[in-house]
């Protein structure tokens, strides 16, 4: 039997601390390299309806429109389904409602509309993790969620 003190945590590791600004960076770096295979793959299921063009000027914001649907549901699946895409999964990452619960859809929507708006300020909403005492960023406050370490133990 093994008790919590048998275990060492690592410095920052700690259930009350939160992943700081460049480990959330790295996971969302992987997870952009995912997504862009993501919308490439998107981009030729419509090329057999399109004559083979990605997007004519007619439909410019209907693409558009389409490729951020398709970028919710690559985020909000993985949120719902276990608070991990695969970048937060390779950092040891998970995203929970504050209480450290999974998201539901209307949680993950509020979580991807108001990230987009925090990187739409000059990436303001994800620099403030820099000086946020809780590490967390203009999307983390507004859709009332949060990073935390991954808890789970695996045998």
């Amino acid at each position: 039997m093994s008790s919590k003190i048998d275990q060492p945590q690592k410095p920052g590791r700690d259930s009350l601390s939160a992943p700081g600004f460049w480990r959330r960076l790295a996971a969302q770096t992987y997870d952009l390299l995912l997504l862009i295979a993501l919308l490439f793959l998107a981009t030729a299921l419509l090329l057999p309806f399109t004559a083979g063009l990605a997007v004519t000027d007619q439909h410019a914001l209907i693409y558009r429109v389409y490729l951020v649907v398709v970028s919710f549901f690559f985020y909000g699946w993985f949120w719902t389904h276990g608070g991990q895409t695969l970048g937060l999964r390779a950092w040891k990452l998970t995203v929970l409602t504050q209480d450290k619960k999974t998201l539901n859809w209307s949680q993950a929507l509020v979580r991807f509309a108001t990230a987009s708006v925090a990187l739409g300020f000059f990436g303001l909403g994800y620099l403030w993790i820099l000086i946020d005492k809780d590490r967390r960023g203009w999307h983390d406050h507004l859709s009332k969620t949060a990073v935390f370490f991954e808890t789970s133990q695996k045998k």
